[in-house]
């Protein structure tokens, strides 16, 4: 098998929203959209993420009205503290401060409109 990109799907009330979240402090950019859906994109970041619609048609309808819960999506960095004040400057909530776990993650958390997780990381020198 021989994968050429991938994509996480995450099914959220307002797609509009994550997206800007993406766009505006991320750098991620559109690289489709239609009704009720968007993909977004950066070179960088080995995967592309997809918001869709809850209630959308394309998905199997056990999981039409289910949102995306428990998720946390995962970028790691070059400077987490720059990072970390960046955001802060451009007025998003960090939902759990930067702290560093026993085996040497360091890490912050924000969320979205949507309420989907985001965890910047970086790994602590050996």
């Amino acid at each position: 098998m021989r994968i050429s990109s991938s994509a996480v799907s995450l099914t959220v009330d307002d797609v509009t929203a994550s997206s800007k979240f993406l766009v505006n402090h991320f750098g991620f950019s559109e690289r489709m959209s239609a009704d009720g859906f968007v993909s977004l994109g950066r070179d960088d970041a080995g995967v592309d993420l997809v918001f869709l619609r809850r209630g959308i048609e394309v998905l199997p309808e056990p999981l039409r009205e289910q949102r995306a819960a428990g998720v946390i999506v995962a970028f790691v960095v070059d400077d987490l503290e720059a990072e970390q004040e960046r955001l802060r400057g451009e007025g998003v909530e960090i939902t759990l401060p930067l702290r560093e776990e026993p085996w040497g993650e360091r890490l912050f958390m924000v969320a979205d409109p949507n309420g989907i997780s985001y965890e910047l990381v970086e790994w602590a020198a050996s």
